[in-house]
């Protein structure tokens, strides 16, 4: 007995080796999608090959063959997620599905529940997180991906606007707001959302077209499945909207239209020239090539249909794969295939329902599962994406489509394979962005602008002003009935540098009467009345929240105009000329010249020489009379005529500038007002004339808090000069206020007023348009341009230029002369001062020196520190004829005593 049991038990581990588990003869796997639609038909049979090849690779799953079982959901949601929930009960392993992005909402929370994992190769919604849905294993490219490559194209044209028609349902949605969210980071924005319910009539399309062909953007995403698209793309050929100046760009539903149907019906494609779309980058290798070179075998028994492989068959193929693989670490790791009721369901009559057992543990294998499969390598990320999403960019031609470019979420827009960029794993800047020439619809490789003017490119209407003063601005012409002025030639300048044609129509806004209110014109721009404001429109805070402006082509700060007075002289007029310090610095460089003066003629001119109150006499007499150059001292000594001669130069130029601005003053006729400024007005009670339907009214009485009572409206330039003369005490005004370019002009013909004070806001006059329209940015980029070229300062001049007041009837600015204009005078004359004494002072300091040395000091030849300052003084102060004559006694006195 004891033999037998040994004899089992080797047998035991002879054919059951330890570490192996017992693996099922037969695993089942569920599929669910519709076999008739476009990618269904191409996963059925990606799906089919796939198990064959595995089944009969001894390599893997030895022992063990996978059976699928396929459920065909008819393109219905419903039936699908019935269907899907069949599986539940069959026991399956994992199920490839759901098809739709709205089944996979659905049927994820079953799925985690039962713990049983789906893997679905083409539900491309961006909001099926793995977070939320771990049991969902997404075996293709996030439509987040997509939308940013869609993103990268829009922003890459620089168009800012884009039109979205997409399907009312979680695939269209999720997809649009993800687009939305990649068009913001990119400054662009969705002008305009066209859903479409999943019941929508070709009535409803046409509707909807009819409606967008009206609107400004002419980008159009298309984000719907296959029929839906199908249908737009022939009704919008039929209404001329395939057609110059439009773009339209699909997602990848048309690439797997055209990949799976070639040939695709003449007709169809012709629908649909010029379009881009994008189709999902699947690696070049020898699988792929392998699969694809056998796909016409794999389909030839197939209802004799005709359809290629897509992208979404090479996931399909890949995800029956990636199960495969993940099966096969899950026995390696022991793992068993078990099931087991869910007591939580008994009371909802879904007892049938089976939970997977070890379901976790083999979603763990599947996640962690990396090979190179036929659509590239198969990894997850941390977020449950495959790594490496990328795009290829495809421009409908003739009767197929041409790749333009890649997009990559390393690279961004690329001529460059993906397959290279990852596998060198390089980048691009935002700079190296670039794709290759596209045809757009219309058969035109220029790209188009991607906007024009909204109800379908038809002339704009625009408000123009109609003023009754001031008409030299804006005014309608009396005899042609046409709009003319300033503002209108500064529009049509910058309307003729715009590439492109602008048809517009010149409307008048107001009675004819009184000048009409601003503010209104602009708001009948906001509200669509029209389609632009052209005029001396002011640009202020409140009107830029309701319409865009255009860069200011001219400034039109407030300025407060007044009644003026002739300026009285004063007593002390004569002292204008100068500024208190140059009146200092020619007082001092006096005194420091005539003392340099008396130093080096001191020793050598008896002018300048006797008892101290004399010489101090004559310093100061002879210093202020060189300044009218009445002096009667003689120079005698060379350095002292040197200093002399420069200063008279320094003296006869500022005479010659004091007698001219001292003429200037008393001769010119000076304008005076008791006002001085807006602070001053403000504090004041006195009326205040502003210009009908300007908005400085509202300014005054909103922003300054003055009250209402004090404003008077002033219709035109008679009002103003009527008000002005009768002052505020006689039913007049005490100034006027008002804009830059208006005062300006008034003040050309009006010259008893002036402006008074400094302007006191920074505003500038531009055009309106609505909210983001493209055309201001363009009229904007012209008016700098015209700045820039000198046009915007012809047309003024055409316009405003007028021959003002004569010189001595305008206030006179008196600038005083400031040292800082004889700077380099008085550096010049002060360097030559020194310059003398430093050579005067040499001579004396050397005749100081000879004439008293001692015979028997040897020191005191080489220095004079022994010396008396005293005695230099009093050698300074002696005649230097005296000295000398004492040197010629001395030396012949010296040659007596030397011949005796």
């Amino acid at each position: 007995m004891e033999m037998a049991k040994f004899v089992l038990l080797v047998l035991c581990f002879c054919f059951f080796p330890c570490g192996i588990s017992t693996r099922p003869a037969v695993v089942k796997i569920g599929a669910t999608f519709s076999f008739n639609s476009t990618i269904g038909r191409v996963a059925k049979v990606a799906i089919d090959a796939a198990v064959d090849d595995i089944n009969n690779d001894s390599s893997l799953l030895p022992g063990t063959n996978l059976l699928i079982q396929m459920q065909d959901s008819r393109c219905n949601e419903f039936t699908g997620i019935v269907q899907t929930i069949q599986f539940m009960k069959t026991e399956v392993a994992a199920v490839i599905g759901p098809q739709s992005s709205v089944n996979a909402h659905v049927i994820s929370h079953f799925a985690n529940e039962l713990q049983l994992p789906f893997l679905s190769f083409s539900a491309t919604d961006p909001t099926l997180s793995s977070l939320q849905f771990p049991f969902l294993v997404r075996t293709t490219n996030s439509d987040l991906f997509q939308m940013s490559a869609i993103a990268c194209v829009v922003n890459y044209y620089k168009w800012r606007k884009v039109i979205a028609i997409y399907s009312d349902d979680d695939y269209g949605r999720n997809g649009i707001a993800a687009l939305g969210d990649m068009l913001e980071e990119r400054l662009c924005r969705i002008s305009y959302k066209a859903a479409l319910s999943p019941g929508a009539t070709i009535a409803d399309i046409s509707k909807m077209l009819a409606r967008i062909a009206l609107m400004e953007s002419r980008i159009i995403v298309v984000h719907v499945n296959q029929d839906f698209g199908l249908t737009i793309f022939s009704i919008a050929h039929h209404l001329q909207m395939m057609s110059k100046g439009y773009v339209w760009i699909t997602t990848d539903w048309l690439s797997s239209f055209i990949d799976s149907s070639v040939p695709v019906d003449m007709e169809i494609m012709n629908s649909m020239q010029g379009v881009l779309t994008f189709r999902q980058h699947t690696m070049k290798s020898e699988k792929k090539h392998g699969l694809v070179s056998r796909w016409r075998e794999l389909t030839k028994h197939k209802n004799n249909e005709v359809f290629q492989l897509n992208s979404y068959g090479l996931h399909a193929y890949d995800t029956v794969w990636l199960i495969a693989r993940a099966l096969e670490a899950f026995f390696r790791d022991n793992g068993t295939i078990s099931f087991s009721k869910d007591l939580s369901l008994h009371s909802f009559s879904l007892e049938a329902m089976t939970k997977f057992n070890e379901g976790q543990s083999l979603l763990n294998k599947m996640k962690t599962t990396e090979f190179d499969g036929v659509s590239g390598k198969i990894q997850f990320d941390s977020d449950g994406n495959l790594i490496h999403p990328a795009y290829d960019i495809l421009n409908v031609i003739g009767s197929g489509m041409r790749t333009v470019g890649f997009w990559s979420n390393t690279s961004g827009l690329s001529t460059t394979s993906p397959d290279t960029i990852y596998t060198n794993m390089t980048s691009n800047s935002s700079e190296n962005q670039n794709l290759h020439t596209v045809i757009w619809p219309g058969e035109t490789s220029i790209p188009p602008r991607g906007w024009v003017f909204p109800q379908n490119g038809k002339e704009l209407r625009i408000g123009v002003p109609n003023r009754v003063s001031f008409k030299d601005f804006v005014s309608k012409d009396a005899d042609t009935d046409r709009m003319r002025g300033y503002c209108i030639d500064v529009f049509t300048a910058a309307i003729d540098l715009l590439p492109y044609a602008v048809p517009y129509k010149l409307i008048p806004f107001g009675d004819g009467i009184q000048n009409p209110n601003y503010t209104d014109l602009v708001q009948k721009v906001a509200s669509n009345v029209y389609d632009a404001a052209v005029g001396d429109i002011t640009i202020v805070t409140s009107r830029t929240t309701l319409v865009d402006f255009t860069q200011p082509y001219a400034e039109s700060g407030l300025l407060i105009m007044a009644h003026t007075n002739k300026f009285r002289s004063y007593a002390w007029a004569f002292l204008q000329p100068f500024t208190v310090e140059m009146w200092c610095t020619i007082g001092a460089f006096l005194i420091f010249v005539g003392a340099v003066v008396w130093l080096l003629e001191h020793r050598v001119n008896d002018d300048f020489r006797g008892p101290p109150k004399k010489q101090f006499a004559t310093l100061i007499w002879f210093s202020f009379s060189t300044l009218f150059f009445a002096h009667k001292e003689k120079t005698l000594g060379t350095l002292g005529r040197a200093v002399l001669l420069i200063w008279l130069f320094v003296v006869l130029i500022i005479q010659s500038s004091y007698t001219a601005s001292l003429t200037s003053i008393l001769t010119v006729r000076q304008l005076f007002s008791p006002i001085t400024g807006i602070d001053g007005l403000i504090t004041s009670n006195e009326p205040i004339g502003v210009q009908v339907g300007s908005f400085t009214e509202r300014y005054l009485v909103q922003e300054l808090g003055i009250p209402k009572s004090r404003i008077k409206v002033l219709a035109d330039a008679v009002e103003y000069t009527r008000a002005l003369e009768l002052g505020p005490h006689n039913g007049g005004v005490a100034a006027v206020i008002g804009e830059r370019p208006y005062i300006e002009l008034f003040l050309a013909s009006h010259c008893q007023f002036s402006t008074v004070g400094s302007e006191f806001t920074n505003n500038g006059w531009g055009f309106a348009f609505p909210k983001d329209s493209p055309l201001s940015a363009d009229i904007s980029k012209a008016i700098i341009e015209l700045s820039e070229n000198g046009d915007l300062q012809r047309i003024h001049d055409k316009w405003l230029t007028r021959k003002g007041c004569r010189s001595e009837n305008k206030e006179v600015d008196s600038n005083q002369l400031q040292v800082s204009s004889f700077w380099g005078l008085f550096l010049l004359c002060a360097m030559a001062c020194f310059i003398a004494l430093i050579i005067h002072f040499s001579i004396i300091t050397s005749q100081f020196i000879r004439h008293y040395t001692p015979d028997d000091s040897i020191a005191a030849r080489n220095t004079i520190s022994g010396r008396s300052f005293r005695d230099f003084l009093s050698f300074f102060d002696e005649k230097e004829e005296n000295v000398k004559s004492r040197s010629k006694r001395s030396e012949l006195q010296n040659g007596g005593s030397n011949s005796g």
